[in-house]
């Protein structure tokens, strides 16, 4: 049975990469204004640059039914199944667009990654070998979900001016985060963004604290794959990063760069470090 593992593009995987593991994606759009661009076709540079200069968010908008039963319909030509993972219900509307869409079909699975970023790759990647291993869409979406409460998604933020213009932190947190230069963790948890620790100081003793933190907090990886995913952050907070993981034995790290609808919320110089967090798996 060939199968197609899909997601959207906030998986936020480069080319090589979904070529490498046969990840199909369709894309976000990101409005900056009234101008309406493909996530992948917009950079994360243009979206800080439009930021900074009018002060204002750009719009993310999630993929609609239409988009979806297009998207599907042209898989299933090429396909007998489609296992797609989307961005956490709980942040987002496209997961229950695709879940609509998917009823009226044969053969398509949704996955709510619970997640997001690479966060969703993790899972994907995973479906992708049980795929090459013969296993039914059912075997593998079941066993998917077994992981995803393993997921290990988090990050640490450069900024949270990027949060307060979105709704999601008040004038006086802003406010606090600037006076204390604090860099907060956020983690995904039960698919949604939750607040974890706050560092302060210099922005690359914070990267340091927050990635050895993260591996002692979630200590049983499996350490076959590790994401390393960043908007922009600087070389030295990446080898901070990829420092602390090689130190803890991961046989693969692989870096990306976040998209435009994840750069779009996170804000310039946001790092996190991702992995499934249920020990060595066969």
């Amino acid at each position: 049975m060939k199968i197609c593992i899909s997601a959207e593009s906030t998986i936020d995987l480069q080319k090589e990469q979904l070529d490498e593991f046969g990840i199909r994606t369709i894309p976000f759009t990101v409005l900056l204004g009234a101008d309406p661009k493909f996530d992948g076709v917009i950079t994360p540079t243009e979206i800080f640059d439009y930021v900074d200069k009018t002060g204002v968010l750009p719009k993310t908008s999630a993929i609609n039914e239409a988009q979806y039963e297009e998207y599907f319909t042209g898989l299933l030509k090429e396909y007998d199944a489609v296992i797609h993972f989307a961005l956490s219900s709980e942040i987002s509307s496209a997961c229950h667009n695709a879940v609509n869409v998917a009823r009226g079909l044969k053969n398509v699975f949704v996955v709510d990654s619970r997640s997001l970023s690479t966060g969703i790759a993790l899972e994907a990647i995973y479906a992708s070998q049980l795929a090459k291993e013969g296993l039914s869409p059912e075997e593998i979406v079941k066993k998917v979900e077994a992981r995803i409460p393993y997921n290990q998604t988090s990050f640490v933020l450069a900024t949270v001016d990027y949060l307060y213009k979105g709704g999601r932190c008040s004038g006086l947190a802003k406010l606090g985060a600037m006076l204390f230069r604090i860099r907060p963790q956020i983690i995904m948890a039960q698919g949604k963004m939750s607040p974890g620790k706050k560092y302060m100081g210099k922005q690359l003793g914070c990267v340091e604290s927050y990635a050895k933190d993260t591996l002692d907090q979630f200590n049983n990886p499996d350490k076959s794959l590790v994401f390393i995913t960043h908007s922009m952050a600087t070389p030295e907070m990446v080898e901070a990063c990829k420092k602390e993981c090689e130190a803890r034995g991961f046989k693969r790290i692989i870096e990306t760069k976040a998209g435009a609808t994840i750069s779009s919320h996170c804000g310039p110089k946001c790092i996190g470090i991702l992995y499934f967090n249920d020990g060595e798996q066969k």
